[in-house]
């Protein structure tokens, strides 16, 4: 190693794998990153993504300072400027138009970020605007399911892979992912060792997904009927006495309700319905219930279809009554090290306290249809949204109806974006705010050990110092909640806002924040960061527990710290009204009749799923050249059988149509998905006008979410649908 070369070891913080790092920094370029052996969390592991964390800071199409876009040209700007144009935008609007016509969109880049995590919430409580977050397009079904079984959202049983004896995928691609409300750094090397000690992995996905390679059963499932499959499992365990509920005997209510519904899901029934055999059906029930430990995982695929939240709740419903839930090797809740959302005051699900202005939609959990979003900024009228906000966020590319979305952004009087590019999305935006790129913030992750079933935690320096003068995202979302609310920008004293919201933490764990912000009088998310380690199960408490872990802590292990696998703790995070389990709430149970209506329609000829790629995330890592190397990733790909009925050939150009949109893509013919089924990978479409994605715009591919039509929903949860799609396809002919 050169004079002039530094060792360096962090956190990739792109995904819930949390992957620790070394980087080689040499001239200012990172030079190498492989991964750190010596990391307590993924000992060695590390996926291709995190390989090039390096090449992302130094992307020439990232952002490096603030930009004003000026009719169709854009200028770099100082941030004085820029946040003095911002002032000016949103105060147009609130003098035009009042607050009413004010609306922020948030990503799941925020959870991603250090500082945003800690402090959109702070935005959220200075503007006091409406927010239409990415929940409804990937994950509101489960949110739903474990606020009606648990009492909370957020208090979400994850698959404890490390002790099972018998792993169950059912939409879920996590060779892809890494994980997806799971963490767990290296799931592929797991169901290896699942298998080594006598275990075994069955996946149910309508794809032959790399999980699904590695497993030892793949089993295709007509997309959108995994409820039917997970109704015929109970209806076995209930007809041939294999429910055990174990240690949770008399803590479950609605056994009985459960057992009346799964009596008319016969495993014939439901095999004419999935498309899984009634043998296979059988003999699943019968090993979930007879395995050692089982654990029962269900992820995207599961929430973004029609029937989201049932299938969500079934796969808690199997494990419960299988006594998969609550102890090692099964369903268990995490327990973190620094549990900063639970610090929160308590969360009350609410569902239908208020409606959208141009659909009715009642709202669910705080959410409304992704799709809605398009529709209040586009319709006039009063409330009319006006000014728009994005953090973290593409819905052009992520989000239902995109083409319309893309049109109603163009038409806004006033959007800022918090983003690191010029995108799909943000083209649109009156003023860009660049965040940084991830090697020039601390890693302290909080989004990703609520998932993971060790308690744990890790800290890592910033890698570069970001530029003089630069103002952080934790100062940005103080200045923008305030400037929402009215304020100007010159008398906001980001100071004080900070200390009231660190206060807000304090008052809800009792704490006297005079007291505690004395302690600790320095602003920003360290402070936060600190609290979070504090007041958590091993904490010091601010002098009350001593000996307890603070920040300095974890900061003095460069490797990270690990106090131990999950425990049982179902009875202190279980805050329903009846301190009971609910295994039947009536909301999703009335959705059984709407499930049961789906089998007197006509089914569609072909269907369109979603597909991830390990080199992929969502519509981020497209502008990273060596990950896009080899094989066009962003191709149809359908089944011989169905190819050969369209005149379709691999390679050559199909026309995709659906009530929404068209695309025209090269074909890849594959016996890797079922008959009846084609899958297009989620976030491309990077040749857009006004994008500066110079390497994404030579390997543009299409944006599926063209096809993908706003009014289709889980409509219990409000969750796009996404898999499942009805589609024509044809093969393309020149003219």
């Amino acid at each position: 190693m050169s004079q002039t070369a530094v060792a360096r070891t962090s956190t990739c913080p792109l995904c819930e794998a949390m992957c620790g790092i070394e980087l080689r920094v040499e001239g200012g370029e990172v030079t190498r990153i492989r991964a750190n052996r010596d990391d307590v969390w993924s000992k060695g592991y590390i996926c291709p993504k995190g390989t090039v964390l390096g090449k992302l800071h130094d992307d020439p199409d990232r952002l490096r300072s603030p930009m004003i876009r000026e009719g169709a040209d854009w200028r770099a700007a100082s941030w004085d400027e820029a946040l003095v144009r911002c002032e000016e935008l949103l105060h147009g609007v609130l003098v035009r138009h009042g607050k009413a016509a004010l609306a922020v969109r948030s990503g799941n880049m925020v959870g991603r970020s250090y500082q945003l995590s800690r402090y959109f919430g702070a935005f959220m409580m200075g503007a006091r605007i409406a927010r239409y977050g990415s929940s409804v397009v990937d994950q509101q079904p489960k949110n739903l399911a474990c606020a009606l079984m648990y009492g909370d959202p957020w208090t979400i049983a994850v698959p404890d892979i490390a002790r099972t004896d018998y792993f169950l995928v059912m939409g879920a691609n996590p060779h892809a992912s890494q994980g997806s409300i799971l963490s767990f750094p290296n799931v592929m090397g797991e169901i290896e060792r699942i298998r080594e000690r006598g275990g075994k992995t069955v996946v149910i996905d309508p794809v032959n997904t790399g999980t699904a390679k590695r497993a030892d059963e793949w089993h295709p499932i007509v997309p959108g009927t995994d409820a039917a499959f997970l109704l015929a499992l109970v209806h076995v365990l209930f007809a041939e006495g294999l429910v055990q509920l174990g240690a949770l005997e008399g803590r479950v209510n609605g056994v009985d309700r459960v057992r009346e519904i799964a009596a008319a899901w016969t495993p014939t029934r439901a095999a004419a319905i999935c498309g899984i055999d009634v043998d296979t059906i059988r003999r699943i029930a019968r090993e979930l219930a007879g395995a050692k430990s089982a654990a029962v995982y269900g992820r995207i695929g599961l929430c973004t279809q029609e029937f989201g939240t049932l299938a969500s709740w079934l796969t808690d419903v199997v494990a419960i009554l299988t006594g998969n839930f609550d102890r090692p090797g099964t369903l268990m809740f995490p327990r973190p090290l620094a549990p900063f959302m639970s610090l929160l005051p308590p969360r009350t699900p609410t569902i239908a306290t208020w409606r959208t202005r141009v659909r009715g939609t009642p709202e669910v959990l705080g959410e409304v249809p992704a799709s809605c979003f398009a529709e209040e900024i586009d319709t006039p009228g009063e409330g009319q949204i006006r000014g728009v906000i994005t953090v973290g966020c593409n819905p052009v590319a992520s989000a239902p109806d995109s083409n319309r979305l893309d049109a109603a952004l163009a038409d806004l009087e006033c959007m800022i974006s918090v983003d690191n590019y010029i995108n799909h999305t943000t083209r649109h935006a009156h003023v860009i705010l660049p965040a940084g790129s991830p090697l020039e913030h601390p890693n302290f992750d909080i989004w990703s050990w609520i998932f993971a079933l060790r308690s744990g935690s890790k800290w890592a320096d910033p890698v570069f110092a970001l530029p003089v003068g630069w103002v952080q995202e934790w100062e940005l979302m103080h200045r923008l909640g305030a400037m929402c609310h009215g304020d100007r920008n010159a008398d906001i004293d980001v100071r004080r806002l900070d200390d009231e919201y660190f206060g807000f933490y304090c008052r809800a764990q009792g704490l006297d924040p005079a007291r505690i912000i004395e302690l600790a009088p320095e602003p920003g998310p360290e402070r936060l960061c600190d609290f979070s380690v504090r007041m958590g199960p091993w904490g010091d408490r601010y002098g009350d527990n001593p000996g307890g872990l603070t920040l300095a802590d974890i900061k003095a292990a460069p490797n990270g710290i690990d106090r131990g696998p999950a425990v049982a703790r179902l009875h202190e995070v279980l805050t329903t009204e009846s301190g009971n389990i609910e295994l039947a709430p009536e909301l999703i149970v009335a959705d059984l009749q709407r499930f049961e209506e789906r089998e007197q329609r006509e089914q569609p000829g072909l269907v369109l799923v979603s597909r991830r790629n390990v080199r992929s995330l969502n519509s981020w890592m497209h502008n990273v050249e060596v990950l896009l190397k080899g094989r066009d990733r962003s191709r149809l790909q359908i089944h011989p059988g169905d190819a050969a009925h369209r005149g379709l050939v691999d390679g050559e150009l199909a026309v995709v149509r659906t009530a929404s949109g068209t695309v025209t893509i090269a074909v890849d013919v594959s016996v890797d998905i079922a008959p009846g089924v084609v899958s297009l990978p989620h976030g491309w479409g990077n040749d857009g006008p006004g994008m500066r994605l110079g390497v994404g715009a030579r390997f543009p591919g299409v944006n599926t979410n063209v096809l993908s039509p706003g009014d289709l929903l889980d409509t219990v949860s409000n969750n796009a649908v996404l898999n499942g799609i009805p589609v024509e396809v044809c093969a393309h002919v020149e003219l």
